[in-house]
């Protein structure tokens, strides 16, 4: 990891893949990552972690099925939300977002049960793929 500062919106101009988060830094044992994204994810859970999100720009939609039932929360620019581990979320940016996660180092991006994949995604590591 880089001793000097890192400008986020530098990191983010590096690249233009949708939901494929890079990691940024690390704090202890826990990844610090950026992602750009549009349109929707799938349905996943992480089963032993808390998911934390922070809209760096643009709206992020994060639905949640919880045992209330299913519910919506919706994040503008500056907001931070966390999914609590082994609830299942689906986050969408119906007109784009980009975004900060904070969560343990080697935390797969689809998280540990998740909808079935889309061909345009890498099953393997999450990562859109370019098409």
């Amino acid at each position: 990891m880089s001793n000097e500062p890192i400008l986020l919106g530098k990191a983010l101009a590096s690249f233009d893949a949708l939901w494929s988060p890079r990691i940024v830094t690390r704090v202890n044992d826990y990844d610090v990552r950026i992602a750009k994204v549009e349109g929707e994810h799938l349905w996943h859970a992480h089963d032993d972690t808390d998911e934390f999100f922070l809209v760096l720009d643009g709206e992020l939609h994060i639905s949640l099925r919880e045992p209330a039932g299913e519910r919506t929360v919706l994040l503008p620019q500056g907001a931070v939300f966390t999914v609590p581990r082994g609830t299942e979320h689906k986050p969408s940016a119906p007109s784009g977002a980009a975004i900060l996660m904070f969560e343990p180092a080697g935390t797969p991006t689809m998280g540990d049960r998740h909808d079935e994949i889309p061909d345009h995604v890498d099953a393997t590591t999450g990562h859109a793929l370019d098409t």
